[in-house]
């Protein structure tokens, strides 16, 4: 594993760089500039393109062990962005809890599930090369 500020410090900007670029949609008196469908669309694409751009980094200075890694970095960077929305993005949007998860909460699966992924593919090459 990496290093421990590393590992935390990937961890938030999995989250503050679609968060602060998610300001740019929206007007200072908080209401969205483009289709919402639009913003959402493009707010997976670059969560998912800063997520897979951090785990290859990340997976960079892993080198056994990669399944169980994938699982523990998926698990603590799901649960950094949930911790980071419950707050600081839930009450700026005023949104319930439920709502919240509805919309927003569950899309956060896909780290761990890209973690997962990138693990489960080092230890295929792994295994492929003995």
């Amino acid at each position: 594993m990496t290093s421990i500020k590393k590992v935390l410090g990937f961890g938030v900007l999995t989250w503050l760089i679609p968060f602060i670029l998610a300001f740019a949609f929206y007007t200072p008196q908080g209401e969205i500039r483009i289709d919402l469908h639009l913003f959402k669309s493009i707010m997976i694409v670059v969560a998912s393109l800063v997520g897979s751009f951090l785990l290859v980094r990340y997976f960079k200075n892993v080198h056994k062990n990669y399944l169980k890694e994938g699982m523990r970095i998926g698990v603590l960077w799901l649960g950094m962005n949930l911790v980071l929305d419950v707050l600081l993005l839930i009450p700026m949007s005023h949104m319930s809890f439920g709502d919240y998860i509805a919309q927003i909460g569950l899309r956060y699966l896909m780290i761990p599930i890209f973690s997962i992924g990138f693990g489960m593919a080092l230890e295929n090459s792994q295994q492929n090369q003995k």
